[in-house]
């Protein structure tokens, strides 16, 4: 066990599964050894890595429940020997003005003991950056991206500092794009400047990997950093790691393919719409369906359809539809329990087609990965070789040998990820 504290360089806490993955996905790229964890472990970590990425699903439930699993999962990385906590979230800021990104910061700072922290979203590789303390998505502001659509976390501001204050009672700063172009020395200054005016979290501007990397030593020794998965480039080097090709080897791959989609974002639709155009199997699954105790029935009845096509390549299996159609449901069934209808039954077919020997499988949303996971009751997964920035390819040990399984966050990969997902493998 000593040898293992003396190694755990970084303990991460991501929101989401999709999200945790995209984190790991670039602490490998950069030269870490990673292990990601489905939830909080119940017993020690058995391997000597350099950065450990507790998986939570706590983006979207209540900000007390958030608050609870990330102290969980910080008194566990804590007893790891971790010297640096990542708390991360979604490169879009997904939250409210209730939470969960504030009430999360606030807990581990207290938890901590530590006065300052710094928040960015940045992820240049993926059209995510900050400026002047605003969030752009490609080349519109974020809340003129389809974000302001999002059925759970509508995001209807992109000015970083005013949603960051309206969640946290810590005096919220800035650190802009002229500071960051200077470097580390003037990062230093400008943290204590803040510091002294009483602020206790600050955004931070990040247009380019040049930003993040200029970031990286700035963030050396500070005990929590709060972050998309782009700071996470700049600071293996931290710890004296630099890229490595055999961080990202996974089992070879064999099996049948399939791809389960539960995102409403424009990335995925597209993606959907993409796939569909290739002539290959897809079935919608219609959420007012579900309704009445139907699921079940549902499931099967989507098994049923892909048992006999899933030895000719990849289906597709989907819930994703347009924002008013999303809307319908939701004033049926209300957003919580339309969103979790949904989850459900994509999880249960993520199972069934498991069972029908899937071992190569695609999960689009952060929801849904989170459903799927565990309904798949996998544990721990290996970080792989990169689909599109911030998405990897993963293996998951399992009692037949393992199951190959990327988790895309709604908004990523371009519009052929899903058939270019599978060529990555082999």
């Amino acid at each position: 066990m000593s040898t293992l504290k003396l190694g755990l360089k970084l303990g991460c806490i991501a929101d989401d599964f999709t999200g945790a993955t995209d984190l790991a996905n670039n602490l490998v790229r950069s030269g870490m050894r990673v292990v990601q964890t489905i939830g909080v472990p119940t017993s020690p970590l058995a391997a000597d890595v350099d950065a450990v990425v507790v998986a939570l699903k706590s983006r979207t439930i209540r900000a007390a429940e958030a608050i609870a699993q990330s102290l969980d999962a910080l008194k566990w990385l804590q007893a790891q020997g971790a010297q640096q906590i990542y708390f991360k979230y979604c490169s879009t800021f997904d939250s409210t003005p209730e939470g969960n990104i504030g009430p999360v910061t606030e807990a581990l700072m207290d938890a901590l003991g530590c006065d300052f922290t710094i928040a960015t979203p940045a992820f240049p590789d993926n059209g995510r950056t900050v400026f002047k303390g605003y969030l752009f998505a490609g080349n519109v502001l974020l809340n003129e991206s389809g974000m302001q659509n999002h059925p759970l976390t509508p995001m209807t501001d992109a000015n970083l500092v005013r949603v960051m204050q309206a969640q946290t009672k810590r005096k919220v700063g800035l650190i802009d794009y002229k500071t960051v172009a200077q470097g580390e020395a003037a990062i230093h200054e400008r943290i204590s400047a803040l510091r002294a005016e009483g602020v206790g979290v600050a955004v931070v501007d990040a247009t380019s990997n040049e930003d993040l990397h200029r970031m990286g030593p700035a963030l050396k020794g500070m005990p929590l950093l709060t972050a998309g998965s782009g700071v996470a480039i700049g600071l293996p080097a931290n710890f004296g790691l630099k890229p490595s090709v055999q961080a990202s080897q996974l089992p070879a791959a064999s099996g049948l393919q399939a791809v389960v989609s539960g995102s409403c974002s424009v990335a995925t639709n597209a993606q959907v719409a993409h796939f569909k155009t290739t002539g290959r199997p897809a079935m919608a699954i219609n959420p007012a369906a579900l309704m009445n105790g139907q699921s079940d029935a549902v499931v099967q009845q989507v098994l049923a359809w892909a048992a006999p096509l899933l030895k000719d390549g990849p289906v597709l299996v989907y819930s994703t539809a347009e924002p008013e159609a999303v809307k319908q449901v939701q004033a049926q069934l209300g957003v919580a329990e339309a969103g979790a209808l949904v989850e459900h039954a994509l999880a249960a077919v993520a199972r069934g087609l498991v069972g029908l020997g899937v071992q190569q499988l695609v999960v689009a949303g952060g929801e849904t990965s989170g459903a799927c996971v565990q309904a798949l009751d996998i544990a721990q997964l290996q970080i792989g070789p990169q689909i599109d920035p911030g998405v990897p390819w993963c293996h998951a040990p399992t009692q037949n040998g393992g199951v190959h399984i990327t988790l895309k966050s709604g908004n990523f990969g371009t519009e052929d990820f899903f058939s270019k997902a599978f060529d990555t493998l082999h």
